[in-house]
């Protein structure tokens, strides 16, 4: 495997880190004081093919992979306004429905997530549920032609910028009498379908929500892929998630340590001579370098295994590299607001609003502990612990 991009790869790294310093941090945060999406970053990212980088070309896309569409996200957050729902509409309903979907589902939906000019959503979580997914209770039943979706999810991500909510849910095997994972794509204005805003301390211009379906009719078509195969189909969307949430925090570490060297270099306060000449401000900034570079080459091996073909390989490397970047993510964001002192909790510096946002990947998409329980049981052999 080769860890050296390509030209093509480094030039979109640098277009889209132009396109990033055009808008940057103050931008961003503007907007996410105010609960308002970055339409006009997401509207140009689209326009300029980024958004859909990872997509076929026939349906729009670049005709690249999750390599491609990380760089993207990595270098959008690491100047300061990253977009959650890159995470969420190409990389991962765009990403099922490309490998699954029929061919009419993938000329409807593919062009318009690629382009930017519709946004899916999706909706995993549910309030009983926590990580267990086996424990969804979100259930849709046959109706004639069409199927009747009931039940709820939670911290559903930008909903109110979504034409369509790609839907985790269960139906009963006929054969079997069990329950079994499918996935709709619902619209959000179908009659029975009910959001609410969920009020979070974290300063994000993505909301989430609070989802209610009271038995949402939807047609035969809006089930996605196989109704026998859906958990297969789930992870393949999975997969790509972890790798976003990786550059995501990769990209926010990145812009905490720009940040940090910035000041350190040019703060003066003993000696004349700047702060960073003494170690115990360099070192832990040091430090801070190794560990997110050591996150993006995870980050990228998960990428260049998911963009192979590699499902279990990627899995594995998903994760670890979810957990890695996580940590070093929070890591750079605390250290950068030592490093600035008292400056780091003020708003002009724009770093401590950052810490909570940071502290997220920890838990989402998968919690750090989810992640140990599947490297000791996938990865050492050990036996199952949940």
């Amino acid at each position: 495997m080769n860890f050296t991009e390509t030209q093509e790869q480094q030039d979109l790294r640098a277009a889209v880190a132009a396109l990033g310093a055009r808008y940057g941090f103050s931008y961003a945060n503007a907007r996410a004081r105010r609960h308002e999406p970055l339409r006009e970053l997401w509207q140009e990212a689209g326009k300029l093919g980024y958004i859909g980088v990872n997509l076929p070309e026939e349906y729009g896309g670049g005709g690249g992979g999750m390599t491609e569409l990380a760089i993207v996200q990595e270098e959008l957050t690491a100047a300061g306004c990253g977009l959650l729902m890159l995470v969420v509409s190409p990389a991962i309903c765009g990403t099922v429905i490309a490998r699954f979907g029929t061919e009419e589902q993938k000329r409807r939906w593919l062009p318009g997530i690629a382009d930017g000019s519709r946004i899916m959503a999706f909706g995993i979580t549910e309030p009983e549920a926590g990580s267990n997914s086996h424990r969804i209770t979100t259930t849709a039943r046959r109706d004639g032609d069409d199927w009747l979706l009931s039940g709820g999810k939670v911290f559903i991500s930008g909903v109110d910028e979504a034409d369509q909510v790609l839907i985790v849910a269960r139906t009963e095997d006929t054969r079997t009498g069990k329950l079994k994972p499918v996935l709709f794509a619902v619209p959000t204005d179908a009659p029975g379908f009910e959001y609410r805003p969920i009020e979070m301390d974290i300063v994000m211009p993505e909301r989430q929500f609070t989802l209610f379906f009271n038995d949402v009719r939807l047609p035969s078509d809006a089930l996605i892929g196989e109704e026998d195969a859906a958990l297969g189909q789930l992870f393949a969307g999975l997969n790509p998630e972890r790798i976003m949430a990786s550059a995501t925090a990769v990209g926010m570490g990145r812009y905490a340590l720009d940040k940090a060297v910035a000041y350190a270099t040019t703060r003066s306060v003993f000696r004349g001579a700047p702060i960073a000449t003494h170690q115990g401000v360099s070192h832990p900034l040091a430090q801070v370098k190794i560990e997110l570079e050591l996150a993006r080459l995870m980050m990228q091996k998960a990428a260049g295994l998911y963009d192979a073909g590699d499902d279990m390989g990627a899995a594995e490397a998903a994760n670890m590299a979810k957990y890695a970047a996580a940590e070093a993510s929070i890591r750079s964001l605390d250290q950068a607001i030592q490093t600035h002192g008292g400056n780091g909790l003020a708003a002009e510096y724009g770093l401590a609003s950052l810490l909570a946002a940071a502290r997220v990947v920890r838990i989402a998409p998968v919690s750090r502990e989810m992640v140990l329980n599947f490297v000791a049981q996938f990865s050492l052999g050990m036996p199952k612990s949940y």
